[in-house]
């Protein structure tokens, strides 16, 4: 059955996202768009993951644990979690590597954490777009063995891609996805087509605004509807005719 996603959203923790990013607005505008599924992704943070994901279980749309981490080399990867724990205790292992630097939100802008009634009952104080000293391949390692998903963000835009970064996608990297932005561009060049034949494309918003989120477009064949039939899919390895 096809299973509509959109696996890369902002909440209004991230300084760049909006202050209408709250939990139920995010949830009510993907079930709106008749999205499955969601996945939370701030920068760097996990502040607004667990009140989204118990917003998305009472009205009924699946938000998958997550995190936009930023590498050591400047490359964004997303990583997905099945479980709320999971994420919290990947959290804590690397929470020491941050870089820590206060926000200036007249500059940056504000870091809002919010309640399932979407008030604001706090601020992140440190600014979350700076990276871990931690390489993308110590990322891939200890999300792997919580037996999350982890890919790179964005490769096809100009900054903090892979692509963009460090001019390729090692072929030894073990990861199975990789994420287009808003949609795979067409004129992608034949070496470009073979570099990433090896993995699942998937195209995810990177929304920062409520109507950035994605339509009903992009999907994945799931023999459920469930955070594990989605995960069943995202960790299988590429079949040369997917």
């Amino acid at each position: 059955m096809k299973l509509y996603y959109d696996f890369h959203i902002h909440t209004g923790f991230s300084p760049c996202g909006s202050e209408d990013m709250s939990p139920n607005n995010i949830v009510n505008m993907s079930l709106i768009k008749e999205l499955d599924a969601i996945a939370i992704t701030d920068h760097n943070g996990i502040s607004n993951v667990n009140v989204t994901v118990e917003v998305g279980k009472k009205l009924g749309l699946i938000v998958i644990p997550g995190m936009e981490i930023q590498t050591v080399e400047d490359v964004h990867m997303i990583v997905l979690f099945r479980t709320v724990e999971a994420l919290e205790h990947f959290y804590e292992q690397i929470y020491d590597q941050r870089l820590l630097i206060k926000n200036k939100p007249e500059r940056f802008g504000e870091q809002l954490i919010f309640d399932e009634e979407d008030e604001v009952i706090g601020h992140e104080e440190n600014y979350l777009i700076t990276p871990f000293n931690l390489t993308i391949n110590e990322i891939i390692s200890k999300v792997k063995a919580l037996e999350g998903v982890v890919f790179p963000a964005h490769i096809n835009r100009n900054s903090f891609s892979i692509i963009k970064s460090l001019g390729f996608i090692d072929k030894e990297m073990a990861i199975e996805n990789i994420e287009w932005y808003g949609k795979r561009p067409e004129d992608a060049e034949e070496i470009e087509k073979r570099m990433f034949r090896k993995y699942r494309e998937l195209i995810n918003s990177d929304a920062h605004d409520l109507i950035n989120i994605s339509e009903k477009e992009n999907f994945l064949e799931v023999t459920e509807k469930s955070i594990k039939g989605i995960f069943e899919v995202l960790t299988k390895p590429v079949q040369r005719g997917e």
